[in-house]
């Protein structure tokens, strides 16, 4: 092997061996977390605290399901999202479609006002939702939480971005074969756009799965929450003497996300990168 070969790989090596450093450091508190809900719960507090438990705990998430309806809290938390996702990218889709490829007067200036709600937090227009709900009888059901969830202009804008980078030769092919503006738009220039549908999907249920404040403000029975605020019951529940079953829990409600960013990922990466290649 040459020298200027071993110069060359010299960078490759260090480079690789920070990013495993650095991987790994950020999956300590995960593995922690693991070990932690394997533990005994008097072994939970034990100093010096040691990584891997002495015995295996596995009653730990039995008693999750033991203590509180966990399953319906997970249960609750995967149609809200699910149906939140379905929802967001059907609107978002046909909007971003809208903006992109259809030429209206006021086209650019709507879409900037309309991109002007990301500026708004969430907490500011709480108020007035609940007040909206509260006429509407939607109070402590999770359509409260699925409605205003539909709207986000931030997933308008990924997926418009995505559609401006199509040639427009596709759709004039389809135009000149019959097709109609429907048509093209589901069977071309949707299928087209997936890397973004996929990101602004993943982005949009890991937002509402994780979702604490909206479901406190909206659910009161205990039968309607959802995973974050039936966490707030388990903690309340174990109370702070059994850190293991506890952390048990956040481990089961962390598999979901887990997977949806493991079978998204290619799509993840590929939406961010393409996302912003045409204003």
């Amino acid at each position: 092997m040459t020298k200027n070969k071993l110069n060359t790989r010299k960078p490759i090596y260090i480079t690789h061996s920070l990013l495993i450093f650095f991987s790994a450091f950020i999956m300590l508190p995960f593995m922690w977390i693991i070990s932690t809900s394997l533990r005994q719960a008097k072994d939970s507090f034990s100093l010096p605290p040691a990584f891997f438990p002495t015995t295996f705990e596995f009653g730990n998430y039995l008693e999750v399901f033991q203590e509180v309806p966990f399953l319906a809290f997970i249960t609750n938390s995967i149609k809200v999202s699910g149906i939140i996702v379905i929802g967001h990218i059907f609107i978002s889709s046909m909007a971003a479609y809208a903006f992109s490829r259809i030429k209206f007067p006021g086209r650019n200036l709507l879409f900037v006002i309309f991109l002007s709600g990301l500026m708004i937090p969430g907490q500011v227009t709480i108020i007035s939702q609940f007040i909206l709900m509260s006429k509407l009888q939607l109070v402590d059901t999770h359509s409260a939480l699925i409605l205003p969830a539909l709207i986000n202009p931030l997933g308008i804008f990924l997926i418009r971005q995505m559609m401006m980078t199509i040639s427009d030769s596709y759709e004039e092919a389809a135009f000149m074969d019959g097709a109609n503006r429907f048509w093209v738009f589901m069977k071309v220039i949707l299928p087209m756009s997936m890397p973004a549908v996929a990101v602004t999907s993943v982005m949009t249920f890991i937002m509402h799965w994780n979702d604490f404040f909206r479901p406190l403000i909206f659910l009161n029975s205990y039968e309607k929450m959802t995973l974050p605020l039936g966490m707030t019951v388990l903690t309340g529940a174990f109370g702070q003497g059994n850190l293991s079953a506890i952390l048990a829990a956040v481990t089961l409600s962390l598999i979901a996300p887990l997977l949806i960013y493991i079978f998204g990922q290619k799509y993840l990466i590929e939406g961010i990168s393409l996302g912003g290649l045409k204003g």
